[in-house]
């Protein structure tokens, strides 16, 4: 498989990039690899970089966005943190993937048995984590189908948060980055929301947003 390069990445629609991912997941899941040689890879993108997607997803050892999609060196831009949250650095930085570089699809991957979410939902404050799992509280309060037992061992409410605080990020990209918002408007790119099962593998896609409170 070739690196991407400004034509290939130019010639990209956003529903084609979002294909290649679905693409490389399946066969991430039937245990294929595309074929390509890294380290030619290396030396192709030495002088530039034309990846096709940007994903925001988390730091769990399990969650390695270029394996679990299949992708090689320059394919994509990853942007990992616990609990796949969005602040200020996480949206500059994808205005650079998307505005300056070109790519084509942010994708918002959650995961199942995720330990900021569990972390989270029982309510953990520890030194600056405290910060970072305090925006996850809204996923938490939009939960509205989860009556008794609203912590980390209950382990459908776990889930219910973790879909919940990827439909969230996807809001908060679009009303607090207008440079995205309007390359999604006018078709440039599109947002998607998506979940990998670390026990499958599987990552289930959303391109449907929730109506939500940020």
């Amino acid at each position: 498989m070739r690196t991407h390069s400004k034509e290939t990445q130019s010639g990209l629609t956003p529903q084609t990039a979002l294909q290649i991912l679905k693409e490389g997941n399946d066969r991430f899941i039937k245990n294929l690899k595309a074929n390509r040689n890294l380290l030619q890879q290396v030396n192709e993108t030495a002088t530039g970089q034309f990846p096709f997607a940007t994903i925001l997803s988390c730091i769990d050892s399990r969650t390695s966005a270029e394996l679990i999609f299949d992708q090689g060196l320059g394919d994509v831009f990853s942007i990992r943190i616990a609990g796949n949250i969005l602040n200020e650095d996480i949206l500059g930085s994808m205005e650079f993937a998307t505005k300056v570089v070109g790519t084509k699809v942010i994708l918002v991957l959650g995961h199942t048995k995720c330990g900021a979410i569990v972390g989270a939902c029982n309510h953990v404050e520890m030194g600056n984590l405290t910060t970072l799992l305090n925006k996850i509280q809204p996923a938490i309060f939009n939960e509205k189908t989860t009556l008794e037992l609203r912590d980390g061992s209950n382990v459908s409410f776990v889930n219910n948060v973790t879909e919940i605080n990827v439909h969230l990020t996807i809001e908060r990209i679009r009303r607090e980055s207008p440079i995205i918002a309007e390359m999604e408007q006018q078709g440039q790119i599109i947002i998607v929301g998506g979940l990998y099962n670390v026990e499958s593998g599987e990552v289930k896609f959303y391109t449907e947003t929730l109506d939500l409170e940020a």
